[in-house]
């Protein structure tokens, strides 16, 4: 896994075991259960955040970060950005990027797809902290979805592919 200072230290102060599908809120269970598809371009997307319509994109990395993006659900959290809400965020994410990976790899048969998960101030008042997952594969003519990862200072990020995950 690769990250930035901030998601590192997170990662080190959350408890992170025994991390299950019962981590997993039960809409983004739903996503991975319908597992992934390719869309005509070839992107590798989660089928049920596929769009209805067809639509144009700029490459295959915006499609695919755009189609399988979203804000993991805090609705149930407390508010603000303490260690219990970025705990339990941390093992929403991780347990669903986990889930999500090892069915990528038995879909397309390859570790290529990778996560990024980032946590940041969010909010009317940049006071709430909020988590965004998004999955794509890098591919040699595209740029990197975050360049310089470990330099990012707005937010906690990481990388993560499939090996990165507990359980395999």
């Amino acid at each position: 896994m690769r990250s930035n200072q901030q998601m590192a230290d997170l990662l080190a102060d959350a408890d992170l075991t025994g991390l299950s599908v019962r981590d997993i809120p039960p809409m983004f269970r739903e996503v991975v259960e319908r597992g992934w598809s390719l869309t005509g371009s070839g992107a590798r997307v989660l089928t049920d955040l596929r769009p209805d319509e067809d639509r144009s994109y700029f490459d295959r990395l915006a499609e695919e970060t755009t189609v399988n993006g979203r804000g993991m659900t805090d609705w149930d959290l407390p508010a603000g950005a303490g260690k219990d809400r970025a705990e339990v965020l941390l093992r929403r994410s991780l347990a669903y990027i986990g889930a999500c990976l090892r069915s990528a790899e038995k879909e397309f048969g390859d570790q290529q797809v990778l996560a990024y998960l980032s946590l940041s101030l969010g909010g009317t008042d940049d006071d709430l902290l909020t988590a965004h997952v998004t999955f794509c594969t890098p591919r040699p003519d595209t740029p990197p979805y975050v360049a310089d990862l470990e330099q990012v200072r707005d937010a906690a990020v990481a990388e993560i592919a499939v090996e990165d995950c507990p359980d395999r």
